[in-house]
């Protein structure tokens, strides 16, 4: 298969940056997925596919000889949050910023099109897919739910995530589980509302609160690599209305549940729910359950560890797996249960600033490297 030559590279950086200065977030990225096609469309894909899964992209190019299909996968995603940073390429967008690196995975995979687009692989198909809603949890399961998937199904299936706190050059890869299972939790319970002068004469969910919150934090402990790992984190309470004049009658509360693996966020899932329902009816309260941003546990298969092992050596990468796995979540461990799938972390500098850090930046440097990487995963399993 051809290199990436210089050309290709330096497209894909500039490509990058006008990607980061107009983020999108999670299941609104129509503009993102414009962009895109219109991208990939240069590279003359033998089949586009927009609109999979509400905006997911995704280009196939299809070898001389039938074969396996191998998928690889970038998100369409940005964050809620307001870029502190000062690149060049700034977000224009007041408090929405590509701090998550996923304008550089885009990048990434444009430039693997621009190879493909100039020599098809030998046997097979490639289909690069661009995924809408990962920071939610939301975008592979609509994605595979789409009819239209199954004209992409994949035997193997890849992605990456660009890894700050670890070299430049260093890939931590391994088989199993790498990224946890995580459910968030949004609680609500209704009571009645009073004079501020006579709270006993309403029913407040302060006490179902206050108790609530330690009793569920108390359900996570043990370390990372213990079977039984769990963490409980409260992120977002709210009682009552602001003001002084009423005893409150309403509470809210965010919980994240997280586990290393899908049985066990579960059972965890459970004692939560049951700690809600005993505690609402001890304080003669009405409460209320639903779930977002939900993520499976992510697991990696020995065939495509396999290949991206030979792929790294191949371009120099220092393999580490002992990081591994990590507690934050990831949507790719839906197409797990598609086909054996693999996901490699590529460090991005020991003093980069961290994944959802206001001032974050990807570094482009990474964009060459990573493609060579699945080129040569490309050239690996369809040549």
């Amino acid at each position: 298969m051809q290199e990436l030559s210089e050309r290709d590279i330096a497209e894909s950086i500039d490509w990058r940056r006008r990607l980061h200065r107009y983020p999108e977030l999670s299941g609104e990225e129509a503009a993102t997925a414009c962009e895109v096609a219109d991208r990939l469309v240069a590279s003359g894909p033998d089949r586009l596919l927009t609109g999979l899964g509400g905006t997911g992209v995704a280009a196939v190019y299809v070898g001389a000889a039938s074969g396996p299909t191998v998928l690889i996968r970038a998100e369409l995603d940005a964050l809620p949050i307001e870029e502190l940073g000062s690149p060049p390429h700034v977000s224009t967008v007041p408090g929405k910023a590509h701090l998550c690196g996923h304008d550089g995975h885009m990048a990434t995979l444009a430039a693997v099109a621009q190879v493909l687009g100039r020599e098809r692989p030998r046997h097979g198909r490639v289909v690069l897919l661009f995924q809408p809603a990962e920071e939610t949890g939301a975008g592979a399961s609509a994605v595979i739910a789409d009819p239209r998937f199954a004209e992409i199904r994949p035997d193997l299936a890849f992605a990456y995530h660009n890894l700050p706190g670890f070299a430049v050059g260093t890939a931590v890869l391994g088989e199993g589980l790498v990224n946890c299972a995580s459910a968030g939790m949004r609680i609500t319970f209704l009571g009645r509302t009073a004079h501020a002068s006579s709270p006993e004469d309403g029913i407040s969910p302060m006490g179902a609160l206050s108790s609530l919150m330690p009793m569920l934090t108390g359900l996570g402990g043990g370390a990372i690599t213990d079977p039984d790992f769990a963490r409980v984190t409260v992120t977002h309470a709210r009682l009552g209305e602001p003001s002084f004049g009423i005893a409150p009658g309403a509470a809210e509360l965010y919980v994240t549940l997280r586990a290393l693996s899908n049985d066990r966020l579960r059972g965890i899932r459970w004692i939560a729910e049951e700690f809600v329902r005993v505690t609402a009816e001890e304080q003669g309260l009405s409460a209320d359950i639903s779930y977002r941003d939900e993520f499976d546990a992510c697991e990696n298969a020995a065939v495509p560890v396999g290949v991206l092992r030979r792929a790294l050596a191949t371009e120099g990468f220092v393999l580490d797996a002992s990081p591994l796995p990590f507690r934050f979540s990831e949507d790719f461990g839906r197409f797990g249960a598609i086909a054996p799938s693999a996901m490699v972390f590529l460090g991005a500098g020991t003093d980069h600033a961290g994944l959802h850090n206001p001032d974050y930046d990807f570094p482009d440097d990474l964009i060459a490297p990573a493609a060579r990487m699945f080129l040569r995963v490309i050239e690996d399993v369809l040549e």
